[in-house]
């Protein structure tokens, strides 16, 4: 009970900007903390929902007086993100397979529990917790969180710079873990297990997911039990802003799958692709993935994202401190209080923004934009994602112009070709006559002059990325050598390429916010 009121007390200080109540993503586990107009919104990664928090507590509005919401509320929302380029910042996060270091095993929930009450304990954070179970954890601005498959993630504040990235996060879960034998891997698909060895982690929500989304896609269960992401946030000025913004990062978003493509083994051998992780999103459920081409219409913006996502079944819905199954159900009818499982209920704008969640889009719109298409990866490359993306490409105005004209004639067909086609072929995709290797040296060339022109020295997070695009070797097809070379065709030397841990100064240029 007291860590109940802990999480109310944390929910009544989120002072998100909003029209009336608060928005709220989460404070931790599938949701970020929203903040004022002067910070970004930011999210947890985008295999789930739900805040461990809003599980627990959001029931309602907070205080909004209105009892019903409309359309216009659920644009407002979005367009609430709007904020002038001086308050614009870089948010990231980033998931991890935690493994025993003697087995090479996924944790059991029960060795997932002692570690985030070992890192409570000794760095001071808040414990989220579901009835006795440990779900998350919560230290300011950054947070940690479980996805279905026992994947931790962190997300930390939001920041100006590259040059702030350095984070106590690797040494903070090192710190603790190295004692309890356990290790985290740098990877976008569990390399070894099979999904029936790994654990079940005990979050009610997590019921209803496992049982719905089998029902939807083939490869449901890896996305869920199997994969982890990098992802990175960016704020927008205007609905212009966003618009140009959104187009750009979408076309691109298979440019960074190939370039950041880490996942090329399954059950301990290769499955065929360079990105399993992103090919497990091909068909985990069509009615809420993809590359939703509406995006480039000229007639999109806000509402007609809110059109789509209203249209996007939902999965379940918090009332009564319980969820309720609402799989496949319509927002719309909640909005007009004929959900059939909770008849006469209308949804708050919490609700709404739980549903946003629930869609996987390769870029998603909430109150900011979030790149989706890059597996997790070695410390490296965790920082030169939002290198990439924010600081090199989106926020620089040449540059997003440069992209602009880049994209201006590509078809639908041809960035739908390319998604399908890049987790298995990556940067040797054929494009327009030529390798998207090509067209990838070029991109990274803009988002090097971007960064230059911030004069913050900051285009040395592209190092590793850089190689990427010279030699065309993308970080899976280096270990896919080292697999038929030294390792013997043997793929537990992976779990020692790719740990994740402090450098030697017992800090990393990792990112959780960056």
């Amino acid at each position: 009970m007291a860590q109940e009121k802990k999480n109310q007390k944390l929910l009544e200080n989120d002072k998100g900007a909003g029209h009336g109540s608060l928005f709220l993503d989460s404070l931790v586990a599938f949701h970020a903390f929203q903040y004022s107009g002067k910070q970004p919104g930011f999210a947890f990664s985008d295999e789930g929902e739900r805040s461990s928090c809003h599980e627990l507590l959001a029931i309602s509005c907070f205080g909004s007086t209105k009892p019903m919401i409309t359309k216009e509320d659920l644009v407002a929302c979005l367009a609430s993100g709007c904020k002038p380029k001086g308050n614009w910042r870089i948010g990231a996060e980033h998931e991890k397979f935690g493994f025993d270091l003697g087995t090479l095993r996924p944790l059991r929930y029960e060795q997932i529990a002692e570690l985030l009450h070992g890192i409570a304990e000794r760095f001071d954070w808040d414990k989220v917790m579901e009835g006795d179970n440990i779900i998350g954890l919560v230290q300011g601005k950054q947070s940690i969180s479980l996805e279905p498959g026992g994947q931790l993630e962190l997300s930390g504040a939001p920041v100006e710079t590259c040059i702030r990235l350095v984070l106590r996060s690797i040494h903070t879960f090192h710190s603790v873990a190295e004692k309890m034998g356990v290790g985290f891997l740098g990877i976008g698909f569990q390399p070894k297990c099979e999904i029936e060895d790994i654990p079940i982690i005990p979050k009610a929500r997590f019921g209803i997911i496992r049982k719905y989304w089998p029902q939807v896609g083939s490869l449901a269960r890896d996305v869920m039990y199997r994969t982890c992401t990098v992802q990175v946030n960016l704020d927008f000025s205007s609905e212009l802003d966003m618009i140009r913004k959104f187009r750009a990062s979408l076309a691109l978003q298979p440019i960074a799958t190939a370039l950041f493509a880490n996942s090329p083994f399954t059950e301990g051998k290769p499955n065929g692709h360079l990105s399993m992780r992103s090919h497990s999103w091909t068909d985990a459920d069509n009615n809420r993935t993809g590359m939703i081409p509406f995006v480039f219409d000229h007639s999109f913006g806000f509402e007609r994202y809110v059109d789509y996502a209203l249209d996007v079944p939902m999965i379940c819905v918090y009332r009564q401190k319980k969820y309720f199954d609402c799989s496949g159900m319509s927002f719309r009818d909640f909005m007009a209080g004929k959900l059939p499982i909770l008849p006469g209920e209308y949804p708050t704008l919490n609700d709404w923004e739980n549903h946003l969640t629930t869609v996987y889009p390769e870029v998603r719109l909430k109150r900011y934009l979030e790149m989706r298409g890059a597996d997790a990866g070695p410390l490296g490359m965790l920082h030169a994602l939002p290198a990439f993306w924010v600081v090199g490409l989106l926020y620089d105005e040449v540059s997003l112009q440069n992209v602009l004209d880049l994209i201006a004639d590509w078809t639908s067909e041809e960035r739908q070709t390319l998604r399908d086609k890049v987790p298995m072929t990556g940067l040797n995709t054929p494009f327009r006559g030529r390798l998207l290797r090509h067209v990838a040296e070029k991109v990274i060339k803009w988002a090097k002059d971007g960064l230059e022109r911030r004069g913050l020295d900051e285009a040395v997070y592209l190092k590793e990325l850089e190689e990427v695009g010279k030699t065309g070797m993308t970080p899976a097809e280096k270990l896919l050598q080292m697999y038929h070379g030294k390792w013997g065709q043997n793929v537990d030397p992976v779990f020692q390429e790719l740990l994740l841990k402090p450098d030697s100064h017992g800090t990393s240029v990792v990112s959780s916010r960056v």
